[in-house]
């Protein structure tokens, strides 16, 4: 077992046990599960939306080597310029070229979990260059030094108090300073950081091949005023985003916004398609989208689990997991967490130091029940598991252990044959360890019920 595996299974059972870290997810999470099922009504028949968002998303993973050129040269036909970076090096590389070749010293983002995956902030920092998160969660957990929560909401794991606190340690706001009064000091510390900021950076939501456009959904507008205060604007969107047409959001903005957040549709929607032209009044000087593999083509070569990039991160199927919901999204330690993080990311960053992902998990298949493009994700954990074994990824002590269990269970007479002092024993001494630290044992009988039955079978 690796450091990353033996560090999530400590991470696991200290949240496991947190009952405040409980009550607060339970609490956060019970409140989007009230406004997704009131959204979710607003379709008049969703399955079939589903499927439809699948099919679409199928034939773009077939076809990515046509979708993507297709983007780019329309992208280019409106001044845009494209990037495509192999992995986070290549995509940190590029991005510092182009703050440097500007002069920045400033930069404003909006909310994005490609550049979560890059580690853009740190990466800045480290070279001279001040980020900051417009996104008010994103901000809060920046405040805190954290990585986010959550895919959608990255300070979930925080009550109101929580960031009333810090609010009150940071900037002097009452200790008991309402949600409304610290979003009015938020916004009061922004919006002057808009104004100076040299370079503006955001994700993408969706590219859209056709027009060569991207996408962008939010609710607060801060992604807005990232791509039209400073001079220049850099997107940072995964390879997979790409969709055929702009016809094709009139299904993926309502599907990502009712299972993201509950709503219709989010708040602010915008597409941007290259730098301000000639009679526009805003929008920046110069755009870059940087197209970012970083593994993905990797997920792609697998037949079996390429579904993994059908992704259009709503986070429903976080907030549906049993899992998810006592460990918390910081003990997987990746960018990506709960179900989808645990079948990309083996792909992503290396199954041997992440197989461990696609083990936790009660296979309860509700992740795939709520998936809005239907992703088979409880079956792709199971085929990762498989890939695992196939690629010899498992510990010696693990191969080892269940070969005794195969060896035993081939053949009745060997099970029977280890009788219940036994079975007791490994159970005490080996399973308690490391199954039953909070489960009480079972006592296995003297004899099986096999030989029970066999024995009474026998004439007197």
């Amino acid at each position: 077992m690796t450091n990353t595996a033996e560090d999530f299974l400590v991470k696991a059972d200290e949240k496991a046990f947190d009952l405040k870290h409980r009550e607060t997810i339970n609490y956060n999470i019970g409140k989007y599960n009230v406004a997704v099922e009131r959204g979710l009504t607003k379709f008049e028949n969703l399955e079939n939306s589903k499927k439809k968002a699948h099919t679409i998303k199928w034939r773009v993973m077939e076809n990515l080597d046509k979708y993507l050129p297709e983007f780019e040269a329309n992208f280019q036909r409106r001044g845009g310029k494209v990037i495509w970076a192999n992995d986070a090096e290549e995509a940190q590389r590029e991005i510092l070229n182009i703050i440097n070749r500007n002069g920045g010293k400033k930069v404003i983002k909006s909310k994005s979990m490609t550049t979560e995956e890059i580690h853009v902030n740190e990466f800045l920092e480290k070279n001279g260059i001040e980020s900051l998160e417009s996104d008010l969660g994103e901000y809060i957990v920046q405040l805190l030094g954290e990585a986010p929560y959550h895919i959608v909401t990255p300070a979930m794991h925080l009550s109101k108090q929580d960031i009333a606190k810090l609010f009150h340690e940071r900037f002097g706001t009452a200790i008991d300073a309402s949600p409304e009064v610290l979003v009015q000091k938020a916004r009061e510390l922004l919006r002057e950081k808009y104004l100076s900021a040299d370079i503006g950076i955001t994700g993408g939501n969706f590219l859209i091949a056709d027009t060569g456009s991207i996408a962008l959904t939010e609710n607060e507008g801060n992604a807005r005023l990232c791509t039209t205060f400073p001079k220049i604007h850099i997107a940072i969107v995964g390879i997979e985003k790409v969709i055929p047409s702009m016809a094709d959001l009139d299904l993926f903005w309502p599907l990502l916004a009712s299972h993201g957040t509950g709503q219709n549709l989010t708040v602010y929607n915008s597409i941007l398609s290259g730098p301000r032209q000639a009679g526009e009044t805003d929008g920046p000087e110069e755009m870059y989208v940087i197209l970012l593999d970083n593994g993905r083509t990797n997920l792609l070569a697998q037949k079996e689990q390429r579904q993994g990039l059908y992704c259009i991160r709503c986070g429903a199927c976080l907030n549906a997991c049993p899992v998810y919901k006592n460990i918390g999204g910081h003990t997987y330690n990746t960018t990506y967490s709960g179900p989808i993080g645990s079948i990309i990311t083996p792909h992503l960053k290396g199954m041997q130091e992440f197989k461990h992902l696609s083990y936790a998990s009660s296979l309860c298949g509700k992740c795939s029940e709520v998936c809005p493009v239907k992703i088979d994700i409880h079956k792709m954990l199971l085929l990762n598991r498989r890939d695992a074994v196939q690629q010899e990824e498992n510990s010696k002590a693990e191969n080892i252990g269940w070969k005794l269990w195969k060896y035993g269970m081939l053949k009745r007479s060997r099970m029977d044959g280890f009788g219940g002092k036994v079975k007791n024993f490994f159970l005490k001494f080996l399973f308690s360890k490391v199954w039953g630290k909070h489960r009480a044992m079972p006592k296995v009988a003297p004899k099986s019920f096999s030989k029970l039955w066999e024995e009474g079978k026998k004439p007197e």
